[in-house]
């Protein structure tokens, strides 16, 4: 039987009740009718639901998701999708910093490199909970962690309670490591990467979309993307493709989207937020948008050669809607980093206010917990992304984002310890265009190109 993943309507409507609950609209009576009909919650960690429904739950979770589109929500003034109405809501709005330097084809290739040991580092533990992941580092004596995890020395029993990522394990514990395998966090730079080639930074949503259609294979996209790749087949355009029957739309894909944008714009956080908002407004809406926005903005600081990563975040700050549930939740981090020595405790604070209300794939509790990692390790690599993963929810995007972030800081591949990229061998695998098998120096002489492109 196939069931496809996140695409489901039996399955989306769980998580549209959810979204509808976090972003102000009032569903409870739309969910009542769905509980009342024998509907099910939505799989907590899956994309679909190991049974199909019937015909008749499936055509009334088409209809609820429809009607809970036409809910209104009263937190549309506060967060905005319209980059005009962003712009117009962040009184701080960045300008370009004088000057503007490209960064080196070394910062880039360092910033690759640290994007894709991040990756890697989270893969294995990936939807893992934070207890598990805890566990399986410990009984190897990685502890905090400090290198790859390992399944040498970890008792069956304990591997039997917390089995590793099962498409992951087999290309990414330490001892199977050869060369960057393929991973959505590094599929998407590359898109952006001929996004770019193709179009120039004046691209729109629909130059994207073409670009996805002809580049990127439909089973390599999830949650979000893979709506929106559906939306688009069935002749919707953007924006609606973010919108329509997609209660993912404020979840992490367009975060991870972001890093090219920055790379490409140093010096110039507005820039590179404006960017990051035609690209993310593809597949998100409203907070998901602004985490990519933000993501984009601390690159494009932290491209100009800075080394001080506190300056950065707030930069990042001043293209966030500041009466967003994401600007509170990038306060409530940096907070948490400054105020508790031990990262543990930051994880666990952050674990106690969102992980009750949000999936572990959603943009906002994903965006403080890397914002924390790179505050609380003053942006050391290392550092950085080894509290990003030891965090859990989406572990390999969080220790990608906090990778590329920390590895720019750093300045050049050799800053980067040899134990991270070693391993990688310089060959990232990919289904992307005909990038696979590429080693991360060419990949940064090619950012860079773009980066300086007039």
């Amino acid at each position: 039987m196939l069931r496809l993943t996140w695409v489901q309507p039996e399955d989306l409507i769980a998580h549209e009740l959810h979204q509808a609950t976090l972003d102000g609209r009032e569903p409870s009576a739309i969910a009542a009718r769905w509980r009342a009909a024998g509907g099910q919650q939505a799989p907590l960690r899956a994309g679909a639901s190991p049974t199909p429904a019937s015909r008749y739950l499936r055509q009334l979770a088409e209809d609820l998701l429809d009607e809970l589109a036409d809910l209104p929500s009263n937190l549309a003034d506060a967060e905005p999708t319209d980059l005009n109405r962003i712009k117009a809501s962040c009184p701080e709005w960045p300008h370009p910093s004088a000057g503007r330097r490209a960064p080196t084809p070394a910062h880039l290739e360092a910033a690759w490199l640290g994007r894709a040991a991040g990756c890697l580092l989270g893969k294995p533990v990936e939807k893992l909970p934070l207890d598990g992941i805890r566990q399986l580092a410990a009984a190897t004596g990685n502890w905090p962690l400090t290198t790859y995890f390992t399944a040498k020395g970890v008792p069956e029993d304990l591997l039997i309670a917390y089995p590793w990522n099962r498409r992951s394990a087999p290309t990414s514990l330490a001892e199977n490591i050869d060369g960057m395998p393929e991973d959505d966090d590094l599929n998407y730079p590359l898109l952006n990467l001929l996004l770019l080639q193709r179009h120039g930074r004046t691209f729109t949503p629909t130059d994207a979309a073409r670009l996805w259609l002809d580049e990127l294979p439909a089973g390599r996209t999830f949650t979000a993307e893979r709506l929106a790749y559906r939306n688009l087949l069935t002749g919707l355009e953007p924006p609606h493709t973010a919108r329509h029957r997609n209660p993912f739309r404020e979840w992490i894909g367009a975060l991870i989207r972001a890093d090219l944008h920055g790379w490409t714009n140093p010096g110039d956080p507005a820039a590179a937020a404006e960017q990051a908002h035609r690209d993310a407004t593809l597949t998100h809406t409203a907070n998901g948008v602004y985490a990519a926005m933000f993501i984009a903005a601390v690159i494009a600081t932290a491209a100009t050669g800075t080394h001080d990563i506190h300056a950065c975040l707030r930069t990042g700050l001043t293209v966030v809607p500041p009466r967003s549930r994401l600007a509170a939740a990038i306060h409530h981090a940096v907070q948490l980093a400054h105020e508790h020595d031990d990262f543990t405790t930051v994880v666990d604070k952050l674990h106690a206010t969102y992980a009750a209300t949000h999936h572990w794939v959603h943009a906002i509790p994903n965006t403080a917990l890397i914002t924390a990692a790179l505050t609380h390790a003053d942006g050391d690599f290392t550092g950085s992304i080894c509290r990003a993963v030891s965090g859990g929810w989406d572990t390999d995007s969080n220790g990608a984002t906090a990778g590329s972030i920390a590895a720019l800081l750093a300045g050049t591949p050799a800053a980067l310890p040899d134990r991270w990229t070693a391993p990688l061998k310089n060959r990232l695998a990919t289904s992307v265009g005909d990038f696979n098998g590429t080693g991360f120096d060419t990949l940064a002489q090619l950012t860079h190109q773009e980066a300086t492109r007039p």
